[in-house]
């Protein structure tokens, strides 16, 4: 147990399974409030019962008016949101000539339209405080693209744009906004990879395997935390050197 997010309010989207569930234990662990926001409630409820100080609440980040009521519970109870990461996302892979449109438009609305979302009604609460973090998740495929992820790879790109102008607009009211870039961690998303991408994948990584969902987890921890406090506008690539 630590202290580095004392008291500190914590929305994380996402939050009920894979790198969502790893940062709310980590936040919780660090003495943050965690608000683990997430379409699957019961499943949020039920990792909420075993964090201490989480907190769990349906939202769908395509879905402004869920949003916003999580955003007036949270105020009402603790009047501060301190923290945002921005972690929920989908895939909806297929090359190029074999992807419909409803593929294109889901992974947009979840992951690029659905940060703008989260960030547009939770902002005016940090900039009412004079301070914040948020932190984006983008990928590795966000800045190099991947085979079969032309709407993945362009929500991820998307991110960057989003985190360095929200750098340059809110770094001066006091709010930081930095984004990750994970390589392939061990998530469900990704172990329903076929096992000869994954061995490719653990091949092409210079430490020779997945990254873990709390390696994530302690990246989002640092970012979000004052240790970090004059980082700002970055996309830190947290993949074990795979691009290398």
């Amino acid at each position: 147990m630590g202290d580095r997010l004392k008291n500190k309010v914590a929305i994380i989207t996402g939050a009920a399974k894979g790198i969502g569930l790893s940062t709310a234990q980590c936040f919780a662990a660090e003495g943050a409030i965690v608000i683990m926001a997430d379409m699957n409630l019961e499943s949020a409820k039920g990792a909420a019962a075993h964090i201490p100080g989480a907190e769990a609440y349906a939202m769908n980040v395509t879905d402004r008016a869920s949003i916003q009521a999580v955003v007036d519970q949270v105020m009402q109870k603790h009047s501060r949101i301190d923290i945002l990461i921005n972690n929920a996302g989908i895939t909806q892979d297929a090359r190029l000539v074999k992807m419909t449109e409803a593929q294109f438009d889901a992974v947009i609305d979840v992951n690029l339209k659905g940060v703008f979302n989260c960030t547009q009604l939770i902002v005016p609460h940090m900039l009412e405080a004079k301070s914040g973090a948020i932190v984006n998740a983008s990928s590795v495929v966000g800045i190099y693209g991947n085979f079969g992820q032309t709407n993945y790879s362009a929500t991820k790109f998307g991110v960057i744009g989003f985190t360095k102008t929200w750098a340059r607009e809110l770094g001066p009211k006091g709010i930081r906004v930095n984004a990750i870039c994970p390589g392939f961690i061990a998530t469900e998303m990704v172990k329903a990879m076929p096992e000869n991408i994954l061995q490719d994948i653990e091949k092409r990584s210079w430490l020779g395997r997945l990254g873990t969902p709390e390696e994530i987890a302690n990246v989002y921890l640092f970012l979000a935390s004052n240790e970090a406090s004059f980082i700002n506008g970055v996309a830190l690539e947290v993949s074990g050197g795979i691009s290398l």
